[in-house]
């Protein structure tokens, strides 16, 4: 495992806004394939991009929801991993934490954190695709897409597809957080993904430190590197800035 520099434990120890963007490399050590390593089985013969799109879904909703709903079993086996754990132990410690996922899995909620920002939202809501008020349930049926209660239009996740903007609130609140942060972390996201590639580089007066088991575009352009997973790498980093420490935020278990 990558040796975790002093300098980076110091700064840490002392940041006041810190701001935390993770994607599928964090689920991925949860069990959660990767988007498009996720392609098995049945599933194998399509192009998951093909899928994930308004178009694919007005063509043929009854596969998209199908897809969709596999998608949401392997979910629903998954459990969080100790990088899920430790960014909810760091939350205690810093003064202003912001929590920003590329992940639709909400597996950060369900280790314990708070106030997560979903980029691309959450593959366990329903919205109206007409609509788009999200939908918690609905009346029994053998309709697949199910309909909406409220106006009769089609269901379907509540997910950012292909060819679709970021929830505009989100990303302003992203982006806010980002220009005032002090230390900005990247985990476990390829950082090819745009409007959420971006968020590093608006980080410009921030230590930016990157957690990855593989080379990204934005290696070259931060401050610190942590080559190696993050399950590892989290835990140990917040064992050595905070184990003699008083948590500031306590958070209830």
């Amino acid at each position: 495992m990558t040796t975790i520099p002093l300098e980076l434990v110091q700064k840490l120890r002392v940041a006041q806004q810190v701001v935390v963007l993770t994607g599928a490399g964090v689920s991925a050590e949860s069990g959660i394939p990767t988007f498009r390593a996720a392609q098995t089985g049945l599933w194998a013969q399509y192009n998951p991009a093909e899928l994930a799109t308004p178009q694919a879904f007005q063509k043929n909703p009854r596969l998209v929801w199908e897809w969709y709903t596999w998608r949401r079993e392997l979910v629903a086996q998954a459990k969080p991993n100790p990088a899920h754990f430790a960014l909810v132990q760091m939350q205690k410690y810093v003064s202003q934490f912001t929590l920003i996922t590329q992940n639709v899995d909400g597996l950060h909620q369900q280790a314990g954190s708070q106030s997560v920002m979903e980029l691309h939202g959450n593959i366990n809501r329903t919205k109206c695709f007409q609509q788009e008020h999200l939908v918690a349930s609905w009346s029994p049926t053998e309709a697949i897409p199910p309909h909406c209660p409220y106006c009769g239009g089609l269901l379907r996740p509540d997910v950012v597809w292909f060819g679709e903007n970021i929830p505009t609130l989100v990303f302003q609140s992203a982006r806010e957080a980002t220009e005032q942060c002090d230390m900005f972390f990247s985990i476990g996201t390829s950082s090819l993904v745009y409007p959420a590639a971006l968020l590093p580089l608006i980080a410009r007066q921030a230590t930016r430190v990157e957690i990855n088991s593989e080379t990204t575009p934005l290696t070259s352009q931060v401050h610190f590197t942590l080559r190696g997973s993050a399950a590892q790498l989290l835990p140990a980093l917040i064992n050595l800035t905070w184990a003699t420490h008083e948590p500031l935020n306590p958070i209830p278990e």
